[in-house]
């Protein structure tokens, strides 16, 4: 095809492109805003870390309203755990029951709120998720978990805190 007979204008087709490109461009302007914002807000890259995070406040959720059996199947992230208790033998629900009470680094547990997350470890989305919560509203009384992605479960105290 020489430049004498080139293909007739088709505005059509340069439309579909330009919305095409358009398009294109504000998707991709979105997706770094979204991964910014996740990260700037203390939520993880897309807001990763969320999930892991509402797991953490139905523990303290529950912590407050005195179901330790629920909070313990959180924390070990077996829900059915009363069904096999002798899997738990190493940290049983008393000696979870009498750390989250009588031995609190925070005394009694009335009022929660998960500030932050911070991922912790190798790759990409690390292997823990340290998650940072505010007790009883007093910003002296931070607990900081830390949730293994590999099975769920929690452990405290964390390997390492972090400011905020």
């Amino acid at each position: 095809m020489t430049l004498m007979n080139a293909p007739e204008y088709d505005p059509r087709r340069q439309q579909w492109i330009e919305r095409f490109l358009i398009g294109g461009g504000v998707l991709i302007a979105a997706l770094v805003l979204l991964t910014l914002a996740g990260f700037i807000t203390g939520h993880g890259w897309l807001f990763t870390n969320i999930p892991i995070e509402h797991r953490v406040n139905k523990f303290f959720t529950a912590i407050e309203n005195k179901d330790f059996n629920t909070a313990y199947g959180i924390y070990e992230n077996d829900p059915d755990w009363q069904q096999h208790p002798d899997k738990h033998k190493e940290y049983p629900v008393a000696r979870f029951t009498e750390d989250w009470t009588k031995y609190s680094p925070v005394g009694p547990i009335l009022s929660h709120h998960v500030d932050k997350s911070v991922s912790d470890g190798t790759g990409t989305f690390g292997t823990t998720l340290l998650v940072a919560t505010t007790i009883n509203g007093d910003k002296e009384k931070r607990l900081f978990l830390a949730v293994q992605r590999s099975d769920g479960t929690f452990t405290y105290p964390a390997p390492h805190v972090f400011a905020y």
